[in-house]
């Protein structure tokens, strides 16, 4: 069996051969079309993942043919606007799930388009679209590839654990640690965002905390406020490390940065830093010195299945 983004998936009765239920596939975990597939149902609207059985077959949608037509059967020579797809968002004002709200934010994070991520996701862009727009249940199938597509986790999508350290998902039966080269190093630094700065506090005890950051002309730069912790890393060595952990793969990485910290005084260096700057610092307030911290060694790992 194998199938397209639009066909019908439809299950028959043994005895009698008529059709106890259908739907539309509206996400392919292949990429040869082979099961399983996740599929609307018309009946209920609803998007589960299948497994077809041997009382299933499918119903092949020709191209540019409207889903639910039967093949042969003349089409009008005009069609109303509109999204062609069964799966497509129902007229009405947009009312977002939490799920969906999180993908639509992550998509845009990314830059990547609604198309784009539909691509990477295997999935129809018609219920990428519903599934932003209207509150939905997705198939843990299809949030791991849309988790895997936007670079996030399935718990990030689902919203779950936001109160709770990553890590306590199961490990890998064979992992693989492996060492990362500084180029990779780099890379991943170079996707910004939160990171973690260790320094000597003003108590002379050591104090990790979280800064939202940027890299510029190979620099880590980040804001803050004159007196704070972040801000006592001014004129020292320090350590600043991101990392990224896959919950639903059980997997992820981690980059540390070591080398020496200053103060960005300059004024037309500030005003640089101030416009190319992604976010503002999430914990708010009058934040506007900027650091800078340029690694003298930079080093990471990577933790992959064994057979990757």
């Amino acid at each position: 069996m194998r199938a397209h983004l639009g066909d019908q998936l439809v299950i028959e009765s043994p005895a009698t051969g008529a059709t106890r239920r259908d739907g539309e596939i509206v996400g392919l975990h292949h990429e040869d079309g082979t099961p399983p597939y996740d599929v609307r149902w018309s009946d209920t609207n609803e998007v589960t993942l299948v497994f077809p059985g041997p009382d299933a077959h499918l119903r092949h949608v020709e191209h540019g043919q409207q889903p639910g037509t039967p093949q042969g059967a003349s089409q009008p020579d005009t069609v109303e606007p509109g999204p062609v797809s069964a799966a497509a968002p129902p007229a009405g004002t947009p009312n977002p799930g939490d799920i969906g709200r999180r993908v639509a934010a992550e998509r845009h994070r990314s830059g990547l388009s609604l198309g784009e991520t539909a691509r990477r996701a295997r999935m129809s862009p018609d219920y990428l679209a519903y599934l932003e727009d209207q509150p939905a249940d997705p198939s843990l199938g299809t949030l791991i590839r849309l988790a895997d597509a936007l670079g996030t986790t399935v718990a990030a999508l689902r919203g779950g654990g936001i109160d709770l350290p990553p890590g306590q998902g199961q490990a890998l039966l064979h992992p693989q640690l492996r060492d990362l080269s500084p180029q990779e190093c780099r890379a991943l630094l170079f996707t910004h965002g939160v990171g973690r700065i260790a320094v000597p506090a003003s108590d002379g005890r050591p104090a990790v905390v979280p800064v939202n950051y940027e890299v510029v002309d190979d620099a880590i730069v980040f804001r803050t406020a004159p007196g704070s912790v972040p801000a006592a890393a001014v004129g020292k060595e320090v350590a600043f490390e991101v990392d990224h952990v896959d919950e639903a793969m059980s997997q992820g990485w981690s980059v540390l940065a070591v080398g020496p910290a200053h103060v960005v005084t300059e004024p037309d260096a500030v005003h640089g830093l101030t416009r190319r700057a992604h976010t503002t610092p999430w914990a708010g307030g009058e934040r506007e010195m900027w650091v800078s911290i340029r690694p003298a060694s930079l080093t990471g790992r990577r933790i992959t299945p064994a057979d990757e």
